[in-house]
């Protein structure tokens, strides 16, 4: 029989030392179970929770160092290769790819789910027209929960997977009216003869006044950004996901909550920041002064979308998201495009730098996906949104998962105080 580790917690004042486990996963550095602290009057101090583990999980795997990212098991290379963004969500969801019939059955009960209830179409007139489409988001999912009363029983495993389908099928055709709302435009409601993909682009682009079919190529291109972006472990939204869900609060409404922190420039808006440098840029001849800043330390500026503070070595998303980046371009005739010249030329300097290749500053995922939603007509104030609607599946599966954990406690991190002692209240005339 195998010895249970342990690793020994000592003090230099005298105090006892406390034993605590070393439990390992199948994958990943070890942990130590720190449970034991607190019955000893002692917890730990982790701003940022950057050396906690919060939960076990089986969904998602990132091994930084060696530029790994495997949903279920599998590298992410292959699944956006070879799968479609249902079948991940199905991989995601459930543990395992799915079979032939299992599959249909996935994809037909989605497409039963992706109207929203019609009085929600006045839901939005409550917001101001050029109110961003995340804010716009963040009400109108969280409101789920006033429409669909059915399926809120978190206890209830049918009520979980109900709810489950009708996020995935519903988060595009609201983040769609958004964009729709924002523009002008009226609504257009899903087309169930199209993929999930398709028919996302279909409500963001076709208007009643005429025929529109999906660019295949770049339907294509906005699957694999999607795939991509599916899951990423335990990350700041899926970690709110995961609190809020510990409450016991509906699944609308922690959805919500990760749609409220991805909106954070911190986490959602890398892509935005891409063309913003771009454009700040502005020209070739400007690349090499902008390189030269990004060297200095007394300097704030930072090269966007090279680097990741996960990714220490290449994402792996990149080679994918680059290449389709170069599909879509070829698709819609833009390598002229100043832009995406200049952001070509720069990739091309970084990638030859020997400061970026010591410090592996190689270009990420976001430096080409906002290039490629550019490109595609999705204005900038979409693109957080693109990544909610994307993220979407990584939320419930880790909100479904968090749920039938036994070992799910409510969320309650504890902190260092370092405010006043204990004081006596002086009254307002003695003050």
């Amino acid at each position: 029989m195998t010895q249970e580790r342990k690793a020994i917690l000592t003090f230099n004042d005298g105090t006892p030392p406390i034993e605590l486990p070393v439990l390992s996963g199948t994958l990943g550095p070890d942990v130590i179970d720190i449970r034991a602290l607190s019955k000893h009057g002692f917890f730990t101090y982790d701003p940022g929770f950057q050396s906690t583990g919060s939960c076990r999980s089986s969904i998602t795997y990132i091994d930084g160092d060696a530029g790994q990212l495997f949903y279920r098991g599998y590298p992410i290379e292959q699944l956006a290769e070879h799968s479609d963004f249902l079948e991940v969500c199905y991989l995601l969801l459930y543990g395992e790819l799915p079979t032939g019939p299992q599959k249909f059955e996935f994809d037909s009960m989605v497409k039963q789910h992706t109207m929203v209830h019609d009085q929600m179409n006045r839901f939005f007139t409550g917001f101001r027209r050029d109110a961003h489409p995340m804010a716009i988001m963040v009400g109108v999912v969280g409101a789920l929960s006033a429409f669909y009363h059915d399926s809120l029983d978190i206890s209830n495993p049918h009520h979980r997977e109900v709810s489950a389908f009708r996020l995935l099928a519903k988060v595009p055709t609201i983040a769609a009216m958004c964009h729709k709302y924002n523009v002008g435009e009226p609504f257009m409601y899903p087309q169930n003869r199209l993929d999930y993909v398709g028919n996302f682009l279909y409500m963001m682009f076709a208007t009643p006044c005429g025929h529109y079919e999906p660019n295949p190529v770049l339907a294509r291109a906005l699957e694999r950004i999607m795939i991509l972006h599916a899951d990423h472990e335990q990350n700041a939204s899926t970690s709110t996901v995961r609190l809020a869900g510990s409450s016991g609060s509906n699944p609308f409404a922690c959805i919500a909550s990760g749609i409220a922190c991805l909106w954070g420039p911190a986490h959602g808006g890398a892509n935005e920041a891409v063309l913003a440098m771009l454009e700040e840029i502005g020209d070739e001849s400007r690349i090499g002064q902008y390189i030269d800043r990004a060297k200095r330390k007394d300097d704030s500026f930072r090269l966007m979308g090279f680097g990741h503070r996960v990714y220490k070595n290449m994402d792996p998303r990149a080679d994918i998201m680059r290449r389709t980046c170069h599909e879509v371009l070829d698709e819609l005739g833009l390598h002229d495009d100043p832009l995406f010249k200049l952001a070509l030329k720069l990739e091309k300097i970084a990638l030859e730098d020997d400061y970026f290749i010591e410090k592996k500053l190689y270009p990420n995922v976001d430096f080409y996906s906002g290039i490629v939603l550019r490109a595609m007509g999705i204005p900038t104030n979409m693109f957080t949104v693109i990544f909610a609607l994307s993220r979407t599946i990584g939320w419930v599966a880790q909100w479904h998962e968090m749920i039938g954990d036994p070992e799910n406690k409510i969320g309650r991190p504890r902190q260092l105080y370092q405010g006043a002692r204990q004081r006596d209240y002086v009254p307002l005339d003695k003050r």
